[in-house]
């Protein structure tokens, strides 16, 4: 690779050729030009400075000497590109790139000095809260009862904000109803350490909630996101993991198709497997999670469309042995708090217009003419 307007020797050029009274090589670049770091002797070049060279000797290894000490310089730079450079001879012709780009800058994340996973130092959990306060500090307690220093941010979009105070505690006001992807952009912005773990505002945290497991396998493998598993009042547990694929479908659009299932399982994880979604309960890298993004207008509703728009980007896990229980939804209608009524009200009255938002951004945003999914 070269940096931009940068010079470097071609490394590994060389001709093997039936012996003949000379030898010639012909290079051809389109984003830089050729030189020579030094010249060898009964060797004859034209082009230097040019984005054509011919290189020609009498003698083979004089020839692939001189071979040794091309240079090219970029001249033209954009962001991931590549020079297809031609290499030819009177009788054959070959084709190698030279990348041009900065090199990527390292980040690095202070994890503090203990020999087992500082979950405090590594992990911010990460929530967005509307109307259910009393669900959300049943979460907090929760987790301070296994990690009473991890840092916890929450994205409140109330209309009347509570404060939501403590140690350790990070509380974002919202404009009002602004909405549910919009309050995961936010949280997951104020994360400042390496992995960020996303929780609704009505999970609890038992003995089951290993967020150590979590890290270690994003420590020990590529994957970019894992999910775990969220277990019910009714005992049912899910991981709802889903692989994703697009078909290729023309100028009218694309297909999207979404079927339940995995992969395979991830080798020396026998508890995990790879796949495109998971459940809404899931550790990733902090900086990946942020790149993807959440589309805001996506306010009440949405989940498979994170998945969906980071599909080709992440590298996304399930792990069924990370569990965190979820609050019970059985309310016999004459026990629901007022609270529970206005969350009902205000997350499902608009379904048909959150629906048609749904449709623009599959079918418009993403180029997709159908979708199926079982």
């Amino acid at each position: 690779m070269v940096q931009p307007l940068k010079t470097i020797i071609i490394p590994g050029l060389g001709l093997k050729e039936k012996t003949r009274s000379n030898y010639t090589v012909y290079l051809t670049a389109t984003l830089g030009t050729f030189d020579v770091a030094a010249t060898v002797d009964k060797v004859s070049i034209k082009g230097e400075g040019e984005k054509y060279m011919i290189i020609s000797s009498p003698l083979l290894s004089n020839l692939n000497k001189q071979l040794q000490l091309i240079t090219y310089t970029n001249t033209v730079f954009h962001p991931r590109t590549a020079d297809t450079v031609q290499f030819a001879t009177k009788g054959h012709q070959s084709f190698f790139t030279i990348k041009v780009g900065h090199g990527i800058i390292p980040k690095l994340y202070d994890s503090g000095y203990q020999k087992e996973y500082n979950i405090s130092a590594l992990v911010t959990i990460a929530t967005k809260t509307f109307l259910r306060y009393d669900k959300l500090k049943d979460l907090i307690d929760s987790i301070r009862q296994y990690y009473p220093t991890v840092t916890i941010v929450i994205a409140d979009d109330n209309e009347h904000p509570q404060p939501v105070t403590g140690p350790h505690i990070e509380q974002f006001i919202m404009p009002f109803g602004k909405g549910w992807f919009a309050g995961r952009n936010l949280a997951v912005s104020q994360v400042s350490t390496k992995y960020v773990l996303w929780v609704d505002d009505d999970f609890i945290f038992t003995a089951n909630t290993k967020l150590e497991k979590m890290v270690d396998i994003l420590e020990k493998t590529t994957l970019d996101l894992v999910g775990g598993a969220v277990r019910e009042v009714t005992g049912y547990t899910a991981t709802y993991r889903h692989t994703i694929s697009v078909e290729e479908g023309g100028e009218d659009g694309d297909c999207l198709h979404i079927r339940q299932g995995y992969y395979h399982v991830i080798k020396g994880f026998p508890s995990c497997v790879v796949a495109d979604a998971v459940i809404n309960f899931f550790m990733g890298r902090t900086d990946e999670v942020r790149q993807a993004g959440f589309n805001p207008r996506l306010t009440r509703q949405g989940h498979l469309e994170f998945f969906i728009g980071a599909l080709g980007s992440l590298h996304i896990g399930s792990c069924h042995d990370v569990i965190v229980n979820h609050a019970s939804k059985i309310k016999l209608p004459w026990s629901k708090t007022d609270s529970q009524k206005a969350y009902e009200k205000f997350r499902y009255s608009s379904a048909g217009a959150e629906t048609n938002i749904h449709d623009d951004i599959f079918y418009f945003k993403n180029r997709f003419k159908c979708m199926t999914s079982h």
